[in-house]
């Protein structure tokens, strides 16, 4: 028998997380976090999403951090590698207060226009590295939530939304992204998902294959997508996700 093949510790596979390994908002499913850890036996494996770090452990599990080499929690301005904590940036140190109240304050004026069949309640969620934004309010239902995202596939209200952020914002340091189902984000320039390639470049990692479902322009997957430093992959499941990774890393 041939003996097994050693790990490659050159190179890493890393994840968006809503829509690729998880079905939005959900839990990982068994199957999918036993690939994930059979993967790690070849490569480095790594997770970034936009979400903070409990909405991550609530879809990953609690041991996140000790489960994958690496975690990137807000786009990596929150970094764990190999269970320990690496990093954080402030988004309040960065922009000051003045731009955060004036964002917030239009956000929640354009919202106030808007109307949905159901609003609920979290309209912004203040976290570290940006601010998460969502017209319908982050303590919707499952079935309110998919009721948005239907609606605003046909009417592009996210979409619109983004377009006068970056009108009335210009020239103010601000990047406006699409991400998951109901909201988008604010951020500095530089600190979309490319932040964390800057903190595994240190690690000088040759090959960083990176898997993601908003990786159109406009999604908050296009940023690293796109990147030379990553081999990119377009994914619409978790489902195709185990596919390509199988056909690519078990074939």
């Amino acid at each position: 028998m041939a003996p097994a093949a050693a790990m490659d510790s050159s190179t890493i596979c890393l994840f968006d997380v809503d829509g690729t390994l998880t079905a939005p908002r959900q839990k990982i499913t068994p199957a999918m976090a036993e690939f994930l850890q059979a993967l790690r036996k070849k490569m480095k494996v790594g997770v970034v999403g936009g979400s903070d770090l409990d909405k991550i452990k609530e879809q990953l599990g609690d041991d996140v951090a000790e489960k994958y080499d690496y975690v990137f929690a807000e786009n990596g301005l929150v970094a764990y590698k190999n269970g320990q904590f690496l990093s954080k940036q402030s988004i309040q140190a960065h922009l000051g207060e003045d731009i955060i109240q004036d964002l917030i304050n239009y956000c929640l004026s354009y919202i106030a226009k808007i109307k949905l069949p159901k609003k609920r309640g979290t309209f912004i969620e203040f976290r570290n590295g940006m601010l998460n934004v969502s017209p319908i309010g982050r303590s919707c239902s499952q079935e309110e939530r998919i009721e948005f995202f239907e609606l605003d596939k046909k009417e592009r209200i996210r979409e619109k939304f983004v377009d006068d952020l970056r009108k009335e914002f210009a020239g103010k340091g601000l990047t406006f992204s699409i991400g998951g189902q109901i909201s988008l984000d604010v951020f500095p320039v530089g600190w979309d998902k490319r932040y964390c390639l800057g903190i595994l470049e240190h690690d000088a990692y040759k090959i960083i294959h990176f898997f993601g479902d908003k990786t159109l322009p406009g999604g908050n997957d296009h940023e690293i997508y796109e990147d030379s430093r990553t081999v990119g992959y377009t994914v619409t499941s978790p489902e195709e996700t185990h596919r390509i990774c199988k056909e690519l890393f078990f074939s």
